[in-house]
């Protein structure tokens, strides 16, 4: 599970949101089997869905961030609740590419910059909430903040990381999101570019042993602010026999029945968390009677 943190200034006019995912890109990693770069990226985006999903409103509601630039990873996605519980897939889960040209993973090239980042809020009404932006850099922070600013009109930081080990395995990961809300002052802006540009990357304050509290604070320095909120976000997939039959009962009768004549058993593969669900003929053919 992650540990994420939210502080609110004095006079309430900004927030920032901290998150300590760790676990959960790990989680990612053992589950889709990600190459280096792909785990930075995917990683990036799930951290970034979490502290979006949190700041929804209701605990069912729902955001579903989707990103395609057109490099080789392929179309990214990530899905939250409004506790910041997520999952996420990718197209190619493992993508070999140079490093960049400072020596770090090439997020941006796997990733590509010639396309959009799609956002989805499900907020149980009617239809859901939908915004969509150009890619401005493919390394997912700035673009989740550019989606806030064009699409929310909500003046926005946010910070994503992820660090990997030589082994594949995941040494820490987290992220960080501040909101200044319309009635922010000038004062309280300018000493919010100040803490800005005197914190390191999410990444190397983990390291160092920032906990998400910390970090949230740090980022409200000057502006009196407490912690609002607290939870453990976890990667969870909410998948199920039943809401795999309910996809298949999308498909036509000649499909399923086409199915279930070419093998005797056919498996389903959830692309969130790798459970496979296993379906008879007979099973098949009783979706559409």
């Amino acid at each position: 599970m992650g540990i994420l943190k939210r502080a609110i200034s004095k006079d309430a006019s900004v927030v920032s949101m901290a998150i300590d995912a760790t676990d959960i890109v790990s989680e990612i990693e053992r589950i889709h089997q990600t190459s280096a770069v792909v785990t930075a990226a995917l990683g990036r985006l799930t951290i970034a869905a979490s502290m979006m999903g949190y700041g929804l409103k209701g605990k069912q509601d729902s955001v579903t961030v989707r990103i395609n630039g057109g490099g080789p990873a392929g179309t990214l996605t990530a899905v939250a609740d409004g506790l910041g519980n997520v999952k996420s897939c990718v197209d190619n889960p493992v993508v070999e590419i140079p490093l960049n040209s400072i020596g770090k993973l090439d997020v941006r090239g796997a990733v590509g910059t010639d396309g959009t980042l799609s956002v989805a809020k499900d907020l149980g009404l009617k239809e859901p909430y939908c915004g969509v932006v150009p890619i401005v850099s493919g390394e997912i922070g700035e673009d989740i903040a550019s989606y806030f600013a064009s699409s929310e009109q909500v003046p926005t930081v946010c910070g994503v990381g992820v660090l990997v080990n030589p082994d594949l395995t995941v040494n820490c990961a987290g992220g960080f999101l501040i909101q200044l809300l319309p009635f922010a002052g000038e004062k309280t802006i300018a000493q919010i570019e100040k803490n800005i540009s005197g914190v390191t990357s999410v990444t190397d304050m983990l390291r160092h042993g920032k906990s998400p509290e910390e970090i949230a604070l740090m980022l409200l320095d000057g502006l009196e602010p407490n912690i609002l909120d607290e939870y453990e976000p976890k990667y969870k997939c909410s998948c199920s026999k039943e809401r795999t039959i309910n996809i298949l009962s999308s498909l036509s009768k000649q499909e399923l029945e086409k199915m279930a004549d070419e093998q005797e058993k056919t498996e389903v593969s959830c692309h969130f968390c790798g459970t496979k669900y296993v379906f008879t003929s007979s099973e098949l053919r009783s979706i559409k009677k």
